[in-house]
């Protein structure tokens, strides 16, 4: 508009000005929304792993490399004067075989040494080597005869003893199978190559598969004593991802304590998801990400993790002005936070924590409030819905870290079950199969935890559960 056309209309019907300082108004209006829009996709394209719960094989090329520790300056390697480590060995009840091997001639003057020669002139050098000897399957057939009575004259055949399986595969070969598949995610097509390599068994896919089922039947009862230890523990983190059956969209659940992990595939991310996993009166300490779901749980209740909060205030951090303040402040806050912690696990001093982590509290606090305020930019967030700040105030500050941390078995993170819930997604065929991998998955991780070999554990599950024994237990 020329500057003739906008004196006209001053100097013109007061209506025709109205109009135009309407029109102005919403012009401003649609380009503050533009900015904004523009802001949030600027963000969206931005997104990596270090400032979003993206994970590292999602991070597009034009990401910044990951932070790495400076180059100190040594060769690679063991250093000069360092003590050298080197395998711990057996005792000798766990040797199978010792071998003595004596010199035949003396290395300076070419001496043949005689038997009646070989006296210790030092102690003994002790070298073990494991090797596994040659590995196949024991097949045993099992002839069940069959006698006329003289009496009656109706034959009778014999019956199966109560420890054999009533199909071709023993437990521990059906515990090795399981494994394969849930600690080793071995397909069924190549676990069928592997047992024929390693152990010279002859498995079809759908035997694999059978296997894998019943180990999950057999799981029944330990799943349900490990749900009620998760829903009774005094902390648990959680997490979820994405899951997929039959190619439909579902959630795998995890709950994890410091010696036993629950996973559950639910339908999908809901609120009443997460209370059929904790339980409607969960009396312990959830360690969760800022997902919505979880806003059920009192304060009290909920400790945040403070991972998703360092990846949030990173991507602040790489925003301009009051934007990058708030974010870089943020960063420094979670760093004191996890150095208080990290003293915690060396010093063990529960009360020196607690005196640490209290004044950091009201700093966050204090910090999320008043950005909230100051800026919209620090305000919202793609990162989540609704406003960052207001959000990370309302859901952070009561609880993390000194309140929840007056539990000694809380931790400033759900790291921990995010990890263990990512690495093991995979899909299911069928409602059945979501079952079967849900029992498999938390006995393997249990197994982990505990440093208990699942193997062992299997094969025990599947032992009982042939004779009829009590199946034993994970919680």
């Amino acid at each position: 508009m020329e500057r003739a056309e906008a004196e006209a209309i001053l100097d013109g019907e007061r209506e025709a000005a109205v109009a135009l300082l309407m029109q102005i108004g919403e012009l401003v209006e649609a380009n503050r929304r533009l900015e904004a829009r523009v802001c949030e996709l600027e963000q969206r394209l931005n997104r990596s792993s270090r400032n979003s719960s993206l994970p590292p094989s999602q991070d597009p090329p034009s990401a910044p490399p990951r932070p790495q520790k400076a180059a100190s300056g040594r060769r690679p390697g063991g250093q000069p004067g360092h003590q050298g480590r080197s395998r711990p060995l057996l005792p000798l009840e766990r040797v199978d075989q010792v071998v003595e091997h004596w010199p035949e001639r003396c290395r300076t003057c070419a001496h043949v040494f005689g038997e009646d020669e070989r006296i210790e002139a030092a102690p003994v050098h002790r070298h073990q080597v494991f090797e596994l000897p040659p590995i196949a399957v024991r097949v045993s057939e099992h002839r069940l005869h069959r006698l006329a009575c003289p009496d009656c004259g109706r034959e009778t055949r014999a019956e199966l003893p109560a420890e054999m399986p009533g199909g071709a595969c023993g437990p521990r070969l059906q515990a090795a199978v399981a494994t394969l598949a849930v600690r080793n995610r071995v397909s069924r097509r190549d676990t069928v190559e592997l047992v024929r390599d390693l152990f010279g068994a002859e498995l079809s896919i759908g035997a694999v598969d059978a296997t894998v089922q019943r180990a999950g039947e057999a799981l029944a009862l330990p799943y349900e004593e490990l749900l009620r230890h998760v829903r009774c523990a005094p902390a648990v983190n959680v997490d979820e991802t994405g899951w997929r059956t039959t190619g439909g969209k579902r959630t795998l659940w995890a709950a994890l304590t410091p010696t036993t992990a629950l996973f559950r595939i639910a339908p999908d991310r809901h609120r009443r998801q997460a209370q059929a996993l904790l339980g409607e009166h969960f009396q312990g300490i959830a360690c969760t990400d800022r997902w919505w779901v979880y806003d059920y749980l009192e304060p009290e209740r909920r400790q945040v993790c403070w991972s998703h909060l360092v990846r949030d205030f990173t991507a602040h951090s790489e925003g301009l002005a009051v934007q990058k303040q708030f974010g870089e402040h943020g960063l420094t806050i979670a760093g004191r936070v996890f150095e208080a912690w990290d003293e915690y696990r060396r010093e063990g001093d529960r009360a020196q924590l607690l005196e640490r982590i209290e004044p950091l509290e009201h700093e966050l606090r204090t910090l999320l409030e008043h950005a909230a305020r100051r800026s919209t930019k620090t305000k919202y967030h793609p990162v989540s819905s609704p406003a960052t700040c207001s959000s990370t105030g309302r859901r952070c500050g009561p609880s993390p870290p000194s309140r929840a941390s007056s539990r000694p078995t809380t931790t400033p993170n759900a790291a921990c079950a995010e990890r263990s819930s990512t690495a093991s997604s995979r899909s299911a065929a069928s409602p059945s199969g979501e079952r079967t991998i849900e029992r498999l998955l938390s006995a393997s991780v249990t197994c982990r935890l505990q440093r208990r070999s699942l193997f062992a554990y299997l094969a025990d599950v599947l032992s009982a559960s042939i004779l009829g024994d009590p199946i034993p237990a994970l919680a």
